[in-house]
């Protein structure tokens, strides 16, 4: 996976761009400071009670941001679909422009030359995973969540695919993942591997008629696509953010396949009885589906997750590299103990379900 060079030769540098929006000065609304975070794809600047979102004009093998007209696509598309179910998060589309003096402005005239979501800040505090980290966690709190879910799920269409278009599609992740986890250059070739690549494919050949069977009975709808707990916000009410807009193919899910992802990285995080709360809840829209499937889930999601940490080593070696290399073995750890899941989904709560359900 390699990034390509950039197509588009801007009058103002990204550099330039991020220099701008980090000053407090350059925006209408007047705020005190200016928090600017980096992540993978955009730069976020934190801009007292609302955040702005600047992608980057980057090219990898899964997403194209490397032209203005494309960035505007995708900023237009991250508003319309997280207002789904952040519906007063997203607040609009906002242009950066050239104003007259030929600098760099916020106001609405000028030429637009790049663009940006404007949202509400949200409480951080108020995530999921720091509602796990700090144990304030409640079992209101994850049905609440939970019927959110359910109510989105509902109100969706089946997905225009095929059984074995979905089904393809699994196969060559997975093989993408087995080839990078077993990369002997990331240094993971560990017994735990084996035996977690060993499970993942036995789990995946019992799995791949239910696979079909999901898409044929129309389960398969366009969710969320990267529901994870830093995402889930427990305000009142609750709302969920930053799903995948740049790729239609990986917000295409199971329902199932999102909730045991969410349960897999609450139990990452600490918080395994979460999982099965959000089976039980959400039965009537998962359609109570075998075991076998939710196992394949959730073992494919843990190692997607390990490889993708070690992802990070390849696309950005200088980010933290001490970070990834751990968190890859702890989702190959994972992988290995979708039971967490299963007995929690038959009612066989933990200590810590019940401390929770308070």
């Amino acid at each position: 996976m390699t990034e390509h060079p950039f197509a588009e030769e801007d009058r103002f540098s990204i550099s330039e761009k991020v220099r701008f929006l980090s000053d407090a000065a350059a925006y209408p609304h007047g705020p005190k400071s200016v928090e600017v975070i980096e992540t993978h794809m955009s730069w976020v600047f934190l801009a007292d009670d609302l955040v702005y979102k600047l992608k980057k004009p980057v090219r990898y093998d899964f997403l194209d941001f490397g032209t203005i007209e494309k960035r505007c696509t995708a900023v237009f598309d991250e508003v319309r679909l997280n207002r789904r179910l952040a519906p007063d998060v997203y607040l609009s589309e906002r242009a950066l422009r050239i104003g007259a003096d030929g600098r760099l402005t916020l106001n609405a005239c000028g030429q637009a030359i790049d663009w940006m979501v404007e949202m509400r800040r949200l409480a951080q505090e108020q995530d999921l995973e720091c509602m796990i980290a700090s144990g304030g966690l409640t079992q209101v709190d994850v049905t609440g969540v939970a019927d959110l879910l359910a109510t989105f799920y509902q109100r969706l269409p089946s997905a225009n695919t095929d059984q074995y278009t979905y089904y393809a599609q699994f196969a060559d992740e997975a093989q993408k993942t087995e080839d990078i986890l077993t990369d002997p250059t990331l240094e993971l070739d560990e017994p735990l591997l084996t035996s977690a690549l060993d499970g993942f494919w036995r789990a995946f050949e019992i799995a791949a008629p239910l696979l079909r069977h999901r898409v044929e009975k129309g389960f398969v709808v366009e969710g969320h696509g990267d529901l994870r707990p830093q995402h889930v916000f427990l305000s009142d009410p609750p709302v969920i953010i930053d799903c995948i807009e740049f790729s239609l193919r990986f917000r295409l899910v199971d329902p199932l396949d999102e909730v045991v992802f969410l349960g897999m990285e609450c139990a990452h995080l600490g918080a395994s009885w979460v999982a099965g709360s959000l089976m039980r809840r959400l039965n009537s829209v998962i359609g109570e589906p075998p075991n076998d499937l939710a196992n394949f889930y959730w073992r494919y999601r843990a190692l997607l997750r390990a490889r993708l940490a070690l992802l990070h080593l390849v696309l950005q070696p200088d980010r933290t590299p001490e970070k990834w290399r751990p968190l890859a073995r702890a989702y190959v750890a994972l992988s290995v103990k979708p039971d967490l899941m299963r007995q929690q989904q038959a009612g066989l709560q933990s200590d810590d379900s019940r401390e929770g359900a308070g």
